[in-house]
């Protein structure tokens, strides 16, 4: 993936970090982890965390300053309206090591609600990137799924979460 990336342009860049925590990662740990969910801390790594650790692998190298902003969403207290930064300071973590003991450090205190919106993290990463005069940033959004998608829609309507997630990605082309 590194080769890729370099091959097609890409030498460097700063990284934001966006995490689901919506209340479907219990829903969906229950059927593919063992019936809990997706972001339970124990003895070995969960998907979160695999996922945090490929991508820090991965994009660790293109990042030049190792500061990554994080953001959480979808808790209890932000739902589908705001983010949380992993530091209440809302200073970046200081490369993917303290990204993986911020996440196990706020994972036990957060309840998972929702709805899945990704716009709030999207603006949050907007707002970084004006505040940067421009510099190039990689978003990167680990989810369990996809926005929230009412059965009360129809095909042709979009539900308020990706109605909004859809003019946040706009906005930040």
């Amino acid at each position: 993936v590194i080769a890729a990336l370099r091959k097609e342009g890409l030498e460097s860049s700063n990284l934001i970090l966006g995490i689901d925590f919506t209340k479907s990662n219990e829903w969906t740990g229950k059927n593919s982890f063992n019936k809990r969910s997706l972001h339970a801390i124990g003895d070995t790594p969960n998907p979160y965390e695999k996922a945090i650790s490929i991508v820090g692998k991965t994009l660790a190298p293109f990042d030049d300053d190792n500061l990554i902003p994080c953001f959480g969403f979808g808790d209890a207290t932000t739902h589908d309206q705001e983010v949380f930064s992993f530091h209440s300071d809302h200073s970046p973590c200081h490369g993917f090591e303290e990204v993986l003991a911020c996440y196990k450090k706020i994972v036990p205190n957060l309840k998972l609600s929702g709805p899945t919106s990704y716009a709030p993290v999207i603006e949050a990463a907007i707002d970084i990137v004006e505040k940067s005069h421009g510099q190039f940033h990689v978003l990167v959004i680990i989810a369990d799924g996809q926005v929230t998608r009412s059965v009360d829609y129809d095909d042709k309507e979009l539900s308020p979460q990706e109605e909004k997630t859809i003019k946040a990605i706009a906005e930040a082309r």
